[in-house]
């Protein structure tokens, strides 16, 4: 049986809460707000399926949709205890790359969304954050956010929903090379530079920035609207030579396991 549209709820018209998401719907502008704040928002399996469920049940009329999070930070990254779980259940790494499946699945209908997607990023985005966050056409961060692409330091691979397509695509090569191989922490100014970042503004004026995107792109006309975000995805994909990200989920199990595998095994 299908999942209902986030519309076919009758008691909850206007809002939808999830495990791990807190979804409204205004007309044709749907905000979804990671909302696990105690914990930094990290992303679990949980809120990746959370994420599907709304984005693979979106109504058409939707024209904009905001990611933004509760709490002191955007998305502290994936969680390694979930991780380390997968491996304990499957040291050959099924469980890893079933999860890796699904965060390529919710970047990707994130980056194919028929809506507009703006990112509300502010406090920590890091690793998976920031792959969400870069998953999405418009992306706006308060001045005091910071970002850290730290998993060659953790022992894994970048290899997480398509990021470093992505990245590379918007940053380019050389300063993608510099973030990923030190994994080092950079700050809102920088990210603006690398344009992972389209815009920077003080904290409390980064709901007036999303609204400034959004009440323009909520007139347009919604066939056009469409039709250009269709096009430019399709003229961004045709300057990568390769996008060999379909790979993510097994690269990761294989690093995974290969760390996970008793030594006198290797």
């Amino acid at each position: 049986m299908n999942a209902p549209l986030l519309t076919d709820v009758p008691a909850l018209p206007a809002e939808r809460i999830l495990k791990t998401l807190r979804v409204h719907r205004q007309g044709p502008l749907l905000t979804v707000q990671l909302n696990v704040p105690e914990q930094g928002n990290p992303v679990t399996d949980s809120m990746l399926d959370d994420l599907l469920t709304v984005l693979d049940n979106q109504d058409p009329a939707v024209r904009v949709l905001v990611l933004s999070a509760a709490g002191d930070d955007f998305c502290l990254g994936g969680d390694r205890g979930e991780f380390a779980e997968h491996l304990a259940h499957d040291p050959a790494g099924g469980g890893i790359r079933a999860s890796g499946t699904r965060a390529r699945r919710v970047c990707d209908a994130l980056a194919a969304n028929p809506a507009v997607t703006v990112a509300r990023v502010h406090g920590k985005a890091i690793g998976a954050g920031v792959a969400l966050a870069l998953a999405c056409d418009l992306r706006v961060g308060a001045d005091t956010a910071v970002f850290r692409l730290p998993e060659l330091a953790l022992g894994l691979p970048t290899a997480w929903g398509g990021l470093l397509p992505r990245l590379i695509s918007e940053a380019g090569a050389a300063r993608v090379r510099d973030i990923i191989l030190t994994g080092r922490v950079f700050d809102a100014a920088e990210a603006h530079t690398l344009s992972i970042l389209q815009k920077v503004v003080p904290g409390d004026a980064l709901d007036d920035a999303v609204t400034a995107w959004v009440k323009p792109l909520l007139r347009r006309p919604a066939p056009a609207l469409r039709v250009t975000k269709a096009l430019l995805n399709s003229l961004t994909a045709s300057t990568r030579l390769a996008d060999v990200s379909v790979l993510d989920p097994e690269l990761m199990a294989a690093v995974l396991s290969e760390q996970h595998r008793p030594r006198a095994l290797r």
